[in-house]
């Protein structure tokens, strides 16, 4: 009985194997596809050609990374796993970093500081609850979407369709947004609150606080 299971394993495990179409076709056609657009681009402009390899490359980085946002939070609660909530903390300070250094380099030179500084307020604490939910229950946020939707996951296609569907909305209204708590609302600059040595102290405090907060809950959900 035990050799008669293991034999029809075996040859539904060869058939398997027989039957499974290799991709390799499908991979080079891609990949022919992807370089003569990207000469053509490069044809037009040169700038063009640079942001399609960037894209590519950012994607791949994507992909071959799982990061996402939506992972971030909803992984410590529902696994335990915080090695996407402290991917996105690194990735938080290295851009601060880079933003940072941008943003004195102009302050220096006597120039507008670079950046969209936000205003504050409960428009920023409603649209955090509605995002935060919508991401959670669509199961990805903007980069985890367009992410899954280039691996061919139907129900992120779904989900990408009302994500620009519910954006059109929110620029419509968003001049409503604008009178109701916007304009009213504080535009807070650490640096222009704190100075730029205590702003960077805070901002790097708060993060190491959040990465060391994020190793103790996954060593404390494992044991």
């Amino acid at each position: 009985m035990a050799q008669s299971e293991t034999s029809l394993r075996s040859r539904v495990g060869t058939r398997s194997k027989a039957t499974k179409k290799s991709q390799v076709g499908y991979a080079i056609l891609v990949l022919a596809l992807v370089i003569v657009f990207g000469v053509f681009l490069g044809s037009l402009k040169v700038a063009l050609a640079a942001k399609w390899v960037f894209g590519l490359a950012f994607g791949f980085v994507l992909q071959r990374s799982r990061f996402c946002f939506t992972a971030s939070m909803r992984d410590p609660v529902l696994t335990g796993s915080t090695s996407l909530t402290r991917a996105v903390i690194i990735a938080i300070a290295v851009a601060t970093v880079g933003f940072a250094a941008i943003q004195f380099s102009a302050y220096m030179a006597g120039k507008p500081i670079p950046g969209f500084i936000s205003p504050v307020g409960i428009h920023t604490v409603i649209g955090a609850i509605l995002f935060g939910t919508g991401m959670v229950i669509a199961g990805g946020c903007a980069s985890g979407t367009l992410m899954r939707v280039g691996e061919g996951f139907i129900m992120l296609m779904v989900t990408l369709v009302f994500f620009v569907a519910g954006s059109a909305l929110g620029a419509y209204h968003f001049g409503w947004w604008q009178g109701f708590s916007m304009k009213s609302s504080p535009s807070i600059f650490l640096p222009n609150v704190l100075g730029w040595p205590l702003a960077l102290l805070v901002q790097f405090g708060l993060l190491g606080a959040l990465y060391w907060l994020a190793t103790w809950w996954e060593y404390r959900k494992a044991d």
